[in-house]
Parts: C-alpha cells; structure tokens; sequence
C-alpha cells in the first residue's frame, strides 16, 4: 500500500486535536495587521484578533498565501513522518482554500516541483474555506486510513466539492468593501436600508444570494436554505462567539426540519474574517456521496 499524507491550509479551521486525530498537516497562511505579519493559527491569539477586528482605529488586515518555503517545509516534515527512506516516493494529498480566494495552490505548485524525487504532490482545490476545507481534509483522512489508494482518494474528494455548501450572512458590509468584493457606494446603500446579505461560496467567490432588513430575517433565512436540500449527511453551524440565543433559535429552525440530522456548531478562523467580519453567522451542509464514493 502507498504511503499518502494529506497537507491543509489554516483556513480549514481544524482543531490541533483533529489534526493529530486524521495525521493532516497545516501550513498556515499570513495575516497582514500594520507593518506586522503574523501565521494563522501560530503565533495570532485569535480572540485579540477578532477584538481588534471591531476596533474601527485598527489597520485593515489583510492575507497573504504561505511562502514556497513554508510548503516545501510542511510537505518534507509529512514526508519523514512516513519513511525513514530518502530514496522512497510517497504521495501528498494537498487540499487548499479556493484559488479564487487566495493564491495559496499557486504557490503549493511551486512547492511542489520542489518536491519532485521525494514526493509525487497532488494538487486539489477546494473551492471552499473554513469547515468546508476542514470537512474535505478529515474525509480524505479516512479514505487513506480506510486503505483506498491515491486516485481513489482523489477523485472521491474532486467529487465531494460539489456537494459541500457555505451560506451566511454578515453584520456589516465594511469587510466586503475593504476585500474588494462590493464598492463604496453599495456599503453606503446597504448601511442606511440596514441591509443584512446572505452569502454563498459558489464556484469558489462569495457571492451574494439574497438580501433581508434584521438579522432574525437572516436566520430564516439560513434555515430555509437548508430545507431545501433532500438529504443532508451534516450540518456546521458557523460563527464566532455569536449570541446564544440566535445559535439556539437556527438550531431550532434546522432541528424543526431535519431532526436526525448530523449537526455541530463551529467557530470560523481568521482569515474567513477579513473578509467578512467578527459577527457573521452561516451553515455549512454536505450532501455527503452515493453509496459508492468513486462513482462520481
């Protein structure tokens, strides 16, 4: 059996005890605040970070993709982790954030050609972020540790892209302005109506879906949106220190509809943040596959 580990970004929002449960390996990216760079999930406390994210004086964050050296570092500690032998190839699974997010699987390609002679790299974006990502990750765990080989792993998890989803909406239109994705003047509009919009990661974006007045409205919303699938293997609810109460009502909401349903509730990281702010809430749901995760 080939020896195949499986590399992440940071953005995948996974635990430090979920990765050392599934043996996935993280490569963090780098948050920009000011003059100073820090590596997500590193040397960033996120709950200073999430604090001055709602400090209208602080510099505007922003991110940047780890550095080829970064990946080359990560995708040679996976490999020793799996043999004691430099002459011997093994596999890399290595599983990203959307290239329409982030330049990080561009600069994995460049790692990766570095690599070549000790590890063959397969490459996989995920057109997704956060629980999405951490999602994708630990299912391509568990088909390595379930013995499936290589290409199987792969094209099980090209497959399950298509069947992860990523709704929410945000408390302010500020972040969406300041990453480019929406101008000044529709912050402006959206400001004075009160506007809430409801998100959606499609095709790799945030894309807007729909628009509502109160975030009450926004949390029907979420629910509705997950009355919509006809089966549903997962539920993440996704937030970052949210009010209780509203967790509690979507969880209501979605337990109402689907009341069997696997469902946990989840916090994004930082990176997810500079773009859309310390006060969004959304779901994540997976469809999950067939019976037979390679016929996709």
């Amino acid at each position: 059996m080939s020896k195949i580990a499986i590399i992440t970004d940071s953005t995948a929002d996974l635990t430090p005890a979920e990765q050392a449960e599934f043996g996935i390996h993280v490569v963090p990216l780098n948050i920009h605040i000011g003059d100073k760079v820090y590596q997500d999930g590193v040397d960033l406390d996120r709950e200073s970070f999430f604090h001055m994210l709602r400090d209208p004086s602080m510099p505007t964050p922003y991110t940047s993709p780890p550095t080829v050296q970064q990946f080359v570092d990560v995708y040679t500690q996976a490999v020793d982790a799996l043999t004691d032998d430099p002459n011997e190839v093994v596999d890399i699974i290595s599983l990203h954030i959307s290239r329409e997010m982030s330049k990080t699987i561009e600069v994995a390609q460049q790692a990766a050609l570095q690599m070549v002679g000790r590890a063959n790299v397969h490459i996989v974006d995920s057109r997704l972020t956060s629980v999405g990502l951490g999602l994708l990750a630990k299912e391509a765990a568990k088909a390595i540790q379930a013995g499936y080989s290589i290409e199987e792993a792969v094209r099980m998890l090209r497959g399950l892209v298509n069947h992860v989803y990523i709704v929410f909406f945000v408390e302010t239109l500020d972040f969406l302005q300041r990453g480019g994705q929406i101008g000044p003047a529709q912050v402006l509009l959206g400001t004075m109506l009160n506007i809430k919009p409801i998100l959606m990661i499609e095709e790799g974006q945030i894309e807007p879906l729909e628009k509502v007045r109160t975030r009450e409205k926004a949390i029907e919303k979420l629910a509705e949106f997950v009355a919509e699938f006809g089966y549903i293997e997962h539920i993440t609810i996704l937030h970052h220190h949210g009010d209780p109460n509203e967790i509690e009502h979507l969880i209501t909401l979605i337990r109402n509809q689907r009341p069997d349903v696997s469902l946990d509730v989840r916090e994004y990281g930082p990176v997810l943040a500079v773009h859309v702010g310390p006060d969004a809430l959304g779901v994540m749901v997976s469809e999950g596959l067939t019976d037979n995760p390679w016929d996709v």
